[in-house]
């Protein structure tokens, strides 16, 4: 028994309900068992009782024992002067409401398959701790599971948007420039692009998106990468040569080189590679962000960032030394994780924030449209006999895996609800 299985219980009403009494004589009677809280406060607010003849409205605190109040220190906190209940496993001691007056007290006897069935998902050793019932899981629930962890996968990326959006005075196109260079960095270079595109304004390289070289000149000269001292590159040093004009023009100041990583990376996936398929966006639309929301379908969305390095890139994949000839196109996988992980959710975030439901919706069509991740995740998944068709139902199993399952939150998943409550 904990307090959070306690609490689920008074939400869904998992207990005998006829004749509920209080540990002081008086009946009671549930309208309302409230809104479940899981900030700082009361358990439920707005709940509705009727405790005797007299019909209360107000908050629910749920305790294993009556003198935790004394050990959370409520009876010193006025925020639960409008606690009109008091819900517990064991009442070992009586206690009283900060203003002093008199805390009705309801014992609260979970259903016993209820509480079977949440103790054994809790000590199931497999994780997911469903895993031994999946296959006899309905359809329905497992869809709704993965609807509702899709919209939390969602709400995760889009709270870190909005974080970038307060340090660049609401800007979305900013915003989105900054978010895109962290995702072209993926994981081992994410920080440095970062840092790059935080020193290095699109306002700055907005004025220069009629010219590839000096984009090409501005990335890589604030990224540092021009720093070495290389000769017999005409390519380098044009670059260089521009880059020292640009910067004296604009005050800027690049990052340290030593911030990027080449190790154990395949060559195609080279920061130098990414760099110059991220300043070949740019020609393509002077204003990226607002180019994205007037497309209508997947595929031109995923032709806008259908992008390929400039011709020196072709036979190099760093500066001075030569490779064998090949179009350093942008891979299906780069890209799908580029509108997976950046376009989805600006999409999805700017629909809610501009109330135009149908970017919403395209954001969804595009998850919809693209195929489904392969990772470790999406992999222990399938041996469990879930199949995902598309992008939308691996972030879904994504979320599911890392934020429920990994910490056995099974009162929160849908499918857990659907085992804990079965008879």
């Amino acid at each position: 028994m904990n307090e959070e299985f306690l609490q689920y219980t008074w939400k869904h009403g998992l207990f005998a309900k006829d004749k509920l009494v209080a540990t002081t004589g008086e009946s009671i009677t549930i309208v309302s068992a409230g809104q479940w809280n899981s900030d700082s406060g009361p358990d439920f607010f707005n709940a509705s009782l009727k405790i005797d003849d007299t019909l209360w409205a107000g908050n629910v605190e749920v305790h294993i024992n009556s003198s935790d109040w004394l050990k959370h220190n409520h009876q010193n906190n006025e925020a639960y002067n409008n606690v009109i209940l008091h819900v517990v496993f064991n009442n070992d001691i009586p206690v009283s409401l900060p203003n002093g007056n008199k805390l009705p007290t309801l014992i609260l006897v979970p259903d016993a398959d209820a509480r079977s069935n949440y103790e054994n998902l809790i000590d199931e050793k497999t994780k997911p701790a469903c895993a031994p019932y999946l296959q006899n899981i309905d359809r329905i629930y497992l869809q709704s599971t993965i609807d509702a962890m899709l919209v939390n996968r969602i709400k995760q990326k889009t709270d870190a948007i909005l974080k970038t959006m307060e340090m660049v005075k609401n800007s979305w196109n900013e915003t989105f420039y900054q978010h895109l260079a962290i995702n072209f960095g993926f994981k081992t270079n994410a920080l440095p692009f970062e840092m790059l595109t935080r020193s290095l304004p699109l306002s700055i390289v907005a004025k220069h998106t009629n010219n590839l070289h000096q984009l090409e000149a501005l990335l890589f000269g604030q990224s540092g990468l021009l720093n070495e001292q290389l000769l017999g590159d005409d390519y380098f040093l044009a670059l260089r040569d521009e880059y020292h004009f640009l910067a004296k023009k604009y005050k800027l100041k690049g990052i340290e080189s030593h911030n990027w990583k080449f190790m154990r990376l395949r060559p195609a996936n080279f920061p130098t590679i990414r760099l110059a398929q991220f300043a070949a966006l740019f020609p393509q639309s002077e204003a990226l962000f607002s180019k994205l929301t007037e497309l209508n379908t997947p595929e031109d969305i995923r032709k806008l960032f259908k992008i390929k390095a400039s011709e020196y890139w072709e036979t190099h994949y760093r500066f001075n030394q030569q490779a064998s000839k090949k179009t350093k196109w942008i891979g299906e996988s780069s890209l799908n994780n580029i509108l997976i992980n950046t376009v989805v959710p600006f999409l999805y975030l700017y629909g809610e924030r501009q109330n135009k439901e149908i970017l919403k919706q395209r954001a969804i069509n595009l998850l919809e449209s693209l195929p489904p991740e392969k990772n470790k995740i999406t992999e222990s998944w399938k041996t469990l006999g879930i199949n995902a068709e598309n992008a939308y139902e691996t972030q879904a199993l994504i979320e599911l895996k890392n934020n429920y399952c990994e910490t056995k939150k099974c009162l929160h998943c849908q499918i857990g609800a659907k085992l804990i409550n079965k008879k």
